[in-house]
């Protein structure tokens, strides 16, 4: 069991956030062991032929049989606003020592896996190199979706501190976290046991990649408790496209709705994983609008996104 002792029992001592390095280091638990993860099965079958580019060698020694990640992995964020660029950046500067502990931890006395052996800025460099990979080919086309899921969590619990307080927030956490008096319990599965005071703050963090609350292998880490997201249930659901039907008779149903999703900014891929179709079909639509003047497009990094025009927003705005 681990012990969080909040000081003062402060509202100010708790805080939520968001970290896409987590959710990619997490989600290759589903890769050792699908079975686990049975709603996360549509995004599994869509990434067959993404995976063919990855270094899947490297990332598939990042969890052991176990399910556990290296601590240097799972970094505490400070934000539900946390950017995977920044993430990125500021793993590569892990220390060396860090790096070979964490990855003990997990593997044990034995010989390190052969993608993890040899200098520890190598490895480092290797594991960012292949997360980064990752990250492009098979998590930022979804990550809006992601994203949007967690940050609803986030909003759900601050109204539960508000209108309950803080013992009935981390009771709905996990039926394996609780509050007794000052101390926050999480009952895992494993055979950590720790305790320790959460002197500047303890984190709660929304995942999509577990079933029970869990924290740090490590009791030096930061306290910061990872719980299962609400919803996770309708996250590969196909979204219906809905669209005003005055403007579904001048553009047709289909064209009509992407105009209406695409009040803020997004690609062809977002929008097919969205909807459940092809990146091909939606295409066909988004160039349709944009030749007659109802989207424009820009290039933002590997993506091109889609927005619509000044004469989309007085069209679906009416």
């Amino acid at each position: 069991m681990i012990r969080y002792e909040l000081v003062g029992m402060d509202l100010a001592d708790v805080r939520f956030a968001v970290s896409p390095l987590n959710e990619l280091v997490l989600s290759l638990r589903a890769w050792r062991d699908p079975g686990r993860f049975p709603l996360h099965l549509r995004w599994l079958h869509a990434l067959d032929e993404a995976r063919a580019d990855l270094d899947e060698v490297t990332l598939s020694v990042l969890t052991n049989d176990r399910l556990w990640t290296p601590d240097f992995l799972n970094p505490r964020p400070y934000s539900p606003l946390t950017r995977i660029d920044d993430e990125l950046a500021q793993l590569a500067q892990t220390e060396p020592a860090i790096v070979r502990s964490d990855l003990r931890a997990i593997h044990g006395a034995v010989p390190l896996p052969r993608p993890l052996r040899g200098s520890a800025h190598r490895v480092l460099a290797r594991i960012v190199d292949a997360l980064t990979g990752y990250w492009q080919r098979c998590f930022e086309p979804h990550w809006p979706r992601m994203r949007a899921l967690l940050e609803g969590d986030v909003t759900y619990r601050g109204r539960q501190i508000a209108q309950h307080g803080l013992a009935a927030m981390f009771a709905d956490l996990s039926p394996t976290v609780r509050l007794v008096d000052n101390v926050v319990e999480i009952q895992l599965r494993s055979k950590l046991d720790y305790a320790r005071p959460t002197i500047g703050g303890l984190t709660l963090v929304p995942t999509l990649w577990t079933t029970n609350a869990s924290t740090p292998i490590s009791p030096a880490e930061p306290p910061m408790i990872l719980y299962a997201a609400r919803g996770l249930a309708t996250l590969w659901e196909p979204q219906p496209l809905q669209a005003p039907d005055a403007l579904a008779a001048i553009v047709g149903a289909t064209r009509a709705g992407l105009l209406v999703h695409l009040e803020t900014p997004a690609s062809s891929t977002e929008l097919a994983a969205r909807l459940g179709v092809t990146t091909t079909a939606v295409n066909q639509h988004l160039r349709a609008l944009r030749d007659g003047g109802l989207l424009v497009s820009a290039r933002h990094g590997r993506s091109v996104l889609y927005r619509r025009s000044d004469l989309a927003d007085q069209l679906v705005g009416r």
